[in-house]
């Protein structure tokens, strides 16, 4: 089938390689002629597991394109995916605007019957404007389907080619059994394609994103109560997670979540209930209580060391917002750092990925380190803030003969404080004891 993607971010680039990767000539579109030239090289922006191998490879078969001519893409299709950003407003709500714009571009670009693929976080109604628009700006026939995206940054290429489900919502029927077409391949092992009405998928991604955070934040709130009255976080989410009605995911306490989909799809979704008047009360407290987490992390450093961090040197191991990307869009990392500056605190910074991401957002601010231990030279302290693998194991006679005080806190409770605590490094973590 052929297949157009406007919008080569996370979201479009990951889907647009991976359809073509089954077979489909997919035109990838983008109005940043540089970025486009890259990729026609194969040098991506991002760093995602397994993304880079494959656009190559469907680059050098001819399956996948890129381009700035959306005209062209348009015309020579019969799906256009929508895939473009849809950024967070001043009052917390989804700036549509790009959305409309590709969609008013698609129409005049028709030439016979298209499916609209709207794969962008939007609000429920959103269809129903793209629609108008086209209506408004060509006379082709056309259906608009929402088939909204779940891919998890770090797993982003398996989560397409396996997964969990596919949304397609659509009130044609042509429509729908084109979509089906299309995802077939990556459901051979079973149906999980699930159909529901336009409206209905909209809301479904926002949904899934909303209560996800929604187990962070409130395990994070258990966290700090067991750290008060003396009991392990880390029990207690064994034994809640046993039970099947709850589930083991995203119930690690930690400093919270980042990254662009959470905290943004909840503003999002605090805006549009507003609009029709309805309570959103829960989703709220999520945003207050992940925000507090990274300030009662911070605490945790004052604590030992002051709110004078003049001449103390801070390391840090971590900076993407999750292990596994380059990707520092709302990371807890930025917050922490950020406040540490303020109180005078030189910080020394190793990500294994993320390095030059920080370095557009902190410039000279930080030093940065070019492996996790040259970080640690001279520490008063060192900050796990991202989760990384090769961050598991710690050389404890290595990290405190760099070290000016081996002391750890950790934002992601990784390491195993009783050994730590044994090696003569004091730990600190969340919702656990083991001074």
């Amino acid at each position: 089938m052929k297949i157009c993607i406007i919008g080569t971010g996370y979201v479009g680039l990951t889907a647009g390689t991976c359809l073509a990767d089954m077979g489909n000539k997919v035109i990838c579109v983008d109005n940043d002629k540089e970025k486009t030239e890259k990729l026609k090289k194969g040098i991506i922006p991002i760093f995602e597991p397994g993304l880079e191998e494959l656009i190559r490879t469907n680059v050098r078969e001819k399956r996948l394109m890129f381009s700035t001519d959306l005209e062209s893409a348009v015309k020579c299709s019969q799906v256009c995916y929508i895939a473009v950003g849809t950024p967070q407003k001043e009052d917390g709500s989804c700036d549509l605007s790009a959305v409309f714009e590709v969609a008013k571009n698609i129409a005049k670009a028709m030439n016979n019957y298209k499916v609209i693929v709207d794969k962008s976080t939007v609000p429920p109604g959103t269809a129903e404007k793209i629609s108008q628009i086209i209506k408004n700006n060509s006379n082709c026939c056309f259906d608009v389907v929402s088939n909204p995206e779940f891919l998890k940054q770090g797993s982003a290429v398996d989560d397409f080619l396996y997964p969990d489900r596919v949304i397609i919502g659509s009130d044609s029927d042509k429509a729908t059994e084109i979509m089906q077409e299309i995802y077939s391949p990556f459901l051979r092992t079973g149906n999980r394609v699930i159909l529901m009405d336009v409206k209905s998928a909209e809301m479904t991604k926002y949904t899934a994103n909303a209560f996800l955070a929604t187990k962070i934040s409130f395990m994070n709130e258990i966290a700090n109560l067991c750290e008060k009255i003396g009991a392990d976080a880390e029990n207690v989410r064994i034994g809640i997670t046993s039970d099947s009605r709850i589930g083991s995911q995203f119930l690690f306490p930690g400093i919270g979540f980042g990254g662009s989909c959470f905290g943004k799809d909840i503003n999002a979704l605090i805006a549009f209930t507003e609009q029709h008047n309805c309570k959103n009360d829960i989703l709220k407290a999520v945003n207050y209580t992940n925000k507090n987490q990274r300030l009662i992390f911070l605490n945790k450093i004052y604590e030992k060391l002051g709110t004078n961090l003049h001449n103390k040197i801070i390391a840090i191991w971590g900076l993407a917002f999750k292990p596994k990307t380059n990707d520092m869009r709302d990371a807890p990392s930025i917050t922490i750092i950020k406040h540490l500056l303020d109180k005078g605190a030189k910080i020394q910074a190793f990500d294994p990925k993320a390095i030059e991401t920080a370095k557009a957002i902190f410039k000279d601010k930080i030093s940065y380190a070019t492996s996790s231990y040259s970080a640690l030279k001279n520490a008063d302290c060192m900050l796990l803030l991202t989760e990384w693998n090769e961050f598991r194991r710690i050389d404890a006679d290595r990290l405190k003969s760099l070290m000016k005080t081996p002391l750890i806190i950790d934002g992601r409770n990784q390491f195993n404080g009783q050994r730590l605590k044994q090696q003569g490094i004091e730990y600190i973590c969340i919702g656990r004891n083991f001074s």
